[in-house]
């Protein structure tokens, strides 16, 4: 899935530090928000994208690559594509995303959301 399609869902999991105004997870929850979306926040609000009640279409790694990639191998819950912010991303990520098929792109959803959404 590209980043214009990833656009084009609508729940959204946020992971990293929403709570905090000068993260990008914050940033991007809020505008998501904004435009729409159904956003979820993991990391400092919800534990586990297992918590997340209802559908969810993407995941947004804007975690620490450790954390997130934790947070990946205990996730349960089904979805469509992950998105893996720039500084989110390892080896050992991509690694396991790589061998459990699940699919992903390496973008940002600001950026998707100044190319793709009115």
């Amino acid at each position: 899935m590209e980043l214009e399609q990833v656009m084009k869902q609508r729940s959204f999991a946020i992971v990293g530090d929403t709570l905090n105004e000068e993260k990008y997870a914050h940033i991007i929850k809020h505008k998501m928000m904004g435009k729409g979306y159904e956003v979820h926040s993991v990391g400092k609000e919800l534990e586990s994208l297992n918590d997340i009640p209802g559908d969810l279409d993407v995941i947004d790694l804007c975690i620490h690559p450790v954390k997130g990639l934790r947070l990946m191998q205990e996730c349960t819950k089904p979805f469509k594509s992950i998105v893996i912010q720039p500084g989110a991303e390892s080896e050992e990520l991509l690694a396991f995303l790589d061998e459990k098929e699940y699919p992903y792109i390496q973008g940002c959803l600001l950026v998707g959301l100044s190319l793709f959404v009115e």
